[in-house]
């Protein structure tokens, strides 16, 4: 009895077996649609900025001229309307350029899905702030732990059930960060508003706000009115400092006052001079990492010399 091989031609239906290679590629082409922007709605809790600087005039210029190049992504919601998934700035553009339709690729994603999408889509951009990735972060991590057996977008074949070190290490192989730096961001989601704020703009540097997102809201809100009174941020061991003293219970406004009091190494004044310049009154014999011992022995010198001339003029 003669066995019978099956040969997997790879066609999805009896249709394509009649199709050429052309349309059989044609036809598992992603289909562009023109959709209402009337019908699309934003992306809940987008956690990506979308501003009206350079960058979206010279975008919506380039909308009036030749429209939408990459069409944007779109997932259908219950109610029947659409959501974007990427391409919010493109949609914003369409909107402000006057267009009444948006090209858009119609993809059926679940909640969870399309989150990883939103958030994998940006990870390329060229300038991503401390708040945005913050954000991003913790919703990637998020959809991926509520997949829990789920491995179709977030492991290999081999099925098991994600804890959160294992999400986290996910986030981070996709946004080429440090398992620890993904931890370190998302703390940023616990700092007040004016503090994120503030770390966005560059006032707050990174790794102080990390520590200063373990304050309570209170003492958080306490510390930005001291850091606007006294017109100065607080340094990492600073930082450190005040995480300690809420830890314990004893953070107040006066502890919060007098450790933001405090002098900062990089606030004390530095006087540099050129090596030449003072080369040339030390004599040869001195070594050059001597230098600064034999200034300020000099220096000593000269006061007492200016004090002994100070007493002879009095003693007259």
């Amino acid at each position: 009895m003669s066995s019978v091989k099956t040969i997997d031609l790879g066609l999805k239906g009896y249709d394509e077996l009649f199709m050429t290679g052309e349309e059989r590629l044609e036809n598992n082409l992603p289909k562009i649609y023109d959709i209402p922007l009337s019908e699309i709605d934003d992306f809940p809790d987008h956690p990506y900025k979308v501003k009206l600087d350079d960058d979206m005039d010279q975008l919506i210029q380039s909308v009036k001229e030749r429209g939408i190049l990459t069409p944007i992504t779109l997932r259908t919601k219950e109610n029947g309307r659409y959501e974007v998934v990427s391409g919010h700035r493109r949609k914003k553009a369409c909107e402000l350029a006057g267009l009444e339709t948006v090209r858009a690729e119609i993809k059926d994603l679940t909640r969870d899905e399309a989150i990883i999408l939103m958030v994998e889509s940006n990870y390329q951009r060229s300038s991503i702030l401390p708040s945005e990735k913050a954000f991003a972060y913790k919703m990637r991590l998020e959809a991926i732990n509520r997949q829990g057996m789920r491995t179709d977008l977030t492991c290999g074949p081999v099925g098991h059930k994600l804890d959160s070190a294992k999400s986290r290490d996910i986030v981070a192989e996709n946004a080429n960060e440090s398992a620890r730096q993904v931890s370190r961001y998302i703390r940023l989601t616990e700092l007040v508003p004016a503090l994120l704020d503030m770390v966005d703009e560059g006032k707050v540097a990174f790794r102080p706000a990390v520590e200063l997102s373990y304050l309570t809201q209170e003492e958080q809100k306490a510390l930005f009115e001291t850091m606007s009174y006294e017109d100065a941020t607080p340094s990492l061991a600073q930082a450190i400092k005040m995480k300690e003293f809420s830890r314990n219970g004893k953070l107040n406004d006066d502890v919060i006052l007098s450790i933001m009091s405090e002098e900062k190494p990089n606030q004390r004044e530095k006087f540099t001079f050129q090596a030449e310049r003072l080369r040339k009154y030390i004599p040869q014999s001195v070594p050059f990492e001597k230098t600064e011992d034999y200034v300020l022995k000099a220096l000593e010198y000269y006061q007492r010399y200016q004090q002994r001339q100070r007493d002879s003029r009095d003693s007259r």
